[in-house]
């Protein structure tokens, strides 16, 4: 593995304004924020990927996430609502490829957007919609169910 900010900053090898730690995850504020006050979660261990995270991560992580934005919330700092983003590929916009939670404080007019250009096209036809739904549900239907995927892991670290 080519070095990690993210597998140094858990390791105290790099300086972080620690916000959280327990024994899977680590909060801090971020270098480069949105607006102040800017969060990640992180896995301790080195995971790149969302669906890498082993079971009950994620939720733990969300946890953590929801946690910090009602600290967030009540902190004093200005925070009129929350983002919660997670860039899952470089195609999605991760840039550090250790997974992470981003917490975000977000007021009107703090200048960041979310948007896409494909907003303005047309709506897609109901049909369209029931037939990609079609397909994820049949992706879906073809994935491990979490008991598996969890039996698969234990196996594994046998």
């Amino acid at each position: 593995m080519d070095e990690c900010i993210f597998c140094e900053i858990v390791a105290g090898k790099a300086p972080v304004s620690l916000v959280y730690a327990d024994d899977q995850v680590s909060a801090f504020l971020v270098l480069h924020p949105v607006t102040p006050g800017h969060l990640l979660v992180i896995p301790n261990e080195h995971f790149v990927f969302l669906a890498d995270l082993p079971s009950g991560l994620a939720e733990h992580m969300l946890g953590v996430g929801m946690r910090l934005a009602a600290a967030l919330r009540s902190s004093g700092m200005r925070c009129e609502g929350i983002n919660l983003y997670v860039a899952d590929g470089e195609s999605a916009g991760q840039e550090v490829f250790h997974h992470h939670l981003h917490v975000i404080p977000r007021w009107a007019g703090d200048g960041f957007a979310v948007s896409a250009s494909a907003w303005d096209n047309p709506r897609p036809s109901r049909e369209d919609l029931d037939r990609n739904a079609g397909t994820i549900r049949s992706a879906l239907d073809s994935l491990p169910t979490e008991r598996q995927v969890g039996s698969a892991r234990m196996s594994a670290n046998m």
